[in-house]
């Protein structure tokens, strides 16, 4: 069990450490809408490369097999 100092088991009077509306459902704080990701152009490079690496995981399942 604590121990708690003789003044503060002779207050009465306790004071709540947050309000009715700090903890209420209105208190949650509004999340801002994320901005939405928008798709930029395929660039030629990229399309290789992806490309690139299809093929080179098609030969290696190819060998595999």
């Amino acid at each position: 069990m604590t121990q708690r100092s003789q003044s503060d088991a002779d207050d009465g009077d306790h004071e709540w450490r947050f309000s009715v509306d700090d903890v209420g459902p209105e208190a949650e704080p509004e999340v801002p809408e994320p901005e939405p990701i928008e798709a930029e152009p395929i660039s030629l490079e990229h399309a290789v490369f992806v490309g690139l690496g299809v093929l080179l995981a098609l030969g290696i399942m190819a060998t595999a097999l």
